[in-house]
C-alpha cells in the first residue's frame, strides 16, 4: 500500500493542487495580515511541490525542478521576512492587524 504513494506523479500533484487551492482561499477569505501571509506560503509550497515531483518522475536525470524550488524557497523566506517586518510595523501604528480595517493605506 506504501508503494502506491510512493510511485504515482497524480498522488504529489493532487498535494500540490490542494495546497494551491488551500492558499488561494485563506488569501480570499482571511482578513488578517498574518493569515494572508500563511496563505502565500501555502500557495509557495504547493508550487515547490509540484516541481519536484514533476523533476522526480518526468525528468530525473536533470535537478531543474529541484534548484527552481530552491530558488521559491529563498523567495519565500525574503517574503516571509520582509512581510513580517511590515505586519509589525503596522501593529505599532495601528495597534491591530486587520487587513480589511487598513483604510489609510488604499490611497
Amino acid at each position: 500500500m506504501t508503494d502506491f504513494f510512493y510511485n504515482h506523479l497524480h498522488v504529489y500533484l493532487f498535494v500540490a493542487l490542494f495546497l494551491l487551492v488551500s492558499g488561494i482561499l485563506g488569501l480570499v477569505y482571511r482578513r488578517t495580515l498574518i493569515g494572508m501571509l500563511v496563505a502565500m506560503e501555502l500557495i509557495m509550497n504547493g508550487a515547490g511541490l509540484n516541481l519536484v515531483a514533476l523533476n522526480r518522475f518526468i525528468a530525473v536525470e536533470n535537478a531543474t525542478g529541484m534548484a527552481f524550488t530552491l530558488i521559491i524557497m529563498g523567495i519565500a523566506a525574503a517574503e516571509a521576512a520582509i512581510a513580517l517586518g511590515i505586519i509589525i510595523l503596522i501593529f505599532r501604528k495601528y495597534r491591530h492587524v486587520e487587513g480589511a480595517e487598513l483604510q489609510e493605506m488604499k490611497d
